[in-house]
This record gives structure tokens, C-alpha cells and sequence, in this order.
């Protein structure tokens, strides 16, 4: 069975479901949740959950290699971006090339980059007029939000639409397909 590292700077609400989706499932597990805010009410869902988590902070993350010690430490094969919104750096790219995926709440490449998340995006998604919106799947690399591009979901944007309810349209998109992608690309491992 495959072991999965979750990073994330909020919520946690993507994390939760993706533990849960594979509890039931013998092909991968959530055994380690990570994050870089001692707040991020993600770290409650983790104790709630039974997984282990880890806090960090920016000199560990950027200046050692105590993160990427732990992931091997706790034998990770799989690391999941779920709302984190720090670059990751070149240490752990290396150590899990093309297994490090995030999940950005528009079809990429409009609206990515620094900054650009959460509410941020679904109000620059209104403000542009764009007639759909959704979830772009993609695997990390050196930029935000420019890895190579898994999978992507659309919903439409109406005119009566909100930065708040096409919010609520991604969410259901992040919920039901992120984990899917996740397992696909685990069964790509060796």
C-alpha cells in the first residue's frame, strides 16, 4: 500500500476527503499530514482523523532538509498540494519527481500564479466574464501553478453566479475527482 503526505495551509476540507476516500481503498493511505501554520484548523481534522501531523515553518521548509527527511522517515510515495500555498522547494522536487501533485480551483492557465487563491480566484473568474471555471489537476514543478497538467473539470459561470457560488460548484468538482486523479496516479508508481 502506498503511503500519501498531505500538504495543506487551511481547511483541510480537500485533505478530509481525500483520507477518506482512500480508508477504504487498499491501493494508498493518508499517513501524514503537514503544514506551515499552527492555525490551520486542517491540523484538528488530522487528530480527528487519527493521522499523524506535522508543523513547519519557513526555515525548515526552504533552508534544511528536515521535511524531506521526514517524508522518507515515514516511507511517503506520494505527496498531495490540498490548499497549500507555499512554492515548494527544489530539495523536494527532486525527492519525488513527478510525484508531487496540487489542485488549483480554475482551468489553469487563467488565474494561477502567486496569490491566486481561494476567493481571489473565483472573484478574478467573475470580474474576466469567463463563461466556465472549474479545477485544473497538475503536477508541481519550480512555479506556481505552470507543472504539466493531469486533469482538468468545468462548470459553467452564469451571469447570476458569485465569486461564493462558484466557489461551492468547485468545491463539489474538488471533492469528487481529486482523489480519482490521486489513485490514477499512484497506479502509475512503481
Amino acid at each position: 500500500m502506498k503511503k500519501i503526505a498531505i500538504f495543506a495551509s487551511g481547511s483541510g476540507s480537500n485533505a478530509e476527503n481525500i483520507a477518506a476516500y482512500f480508508a477504504s481503498k487498499n491501493t494508498a493511505q493518508v499517513t501524514l499530514i503537514l503544514s506551515n501554520r499552527s492555525d490551520a484548523p486542517v491540523l484538528q481534522r488530522a487528530t480527528r482523523l487519527g493521522i499523524e501531523s506535522v508543523v513547519f515553518d519557513r526555515d525548515t521548509f526552504y533552508h534544511s532538509d528536515k521535511i524531506v527527511d521526514l517524508l522518507a522517515s515515514h516511507h511517503i510515495d506520494f505527496v498531495v498540494l490540498a490548499g497549500f500555498l507555499w512554492l515548494v522547494p527544489d530539495n523536494l522536487l527532486r525527492a519525488y519527481p513527478d510525484k508531487i501533485v496540487n489542485i488549483h480551483p480554475s482551468l489553469l492557465p487563467k488565474h494561477g500564479g502567486k496569490g491566486m487563491y481561494g476567493d481571489r480566484v473565483h472573484r478574478a473568474v467573475i470580474e474576466s466574464g469567463d463563461k466556465e471555471s472549474g479545477i485544473t489537476i497538475h503536477r508541481v514543478n519550480e512555479l506556481y501553478d505552470s507543472g504539466s497538467i493531469i486533469a482538468q473539470y468545468r462548470i459553467p459561470v452564469t451571469s447570476d453566479d458569485t465569486p461564493e457560488t462558484v466557489a461551492t460548484k468547485v468545491h463539489a468538482l474538488e471533492y469528487k475527482y481529486f482523489p480519482i486523479e490521486i489513485e490514477k496516479e499512484i497506479a502509475k508508481l512503481r
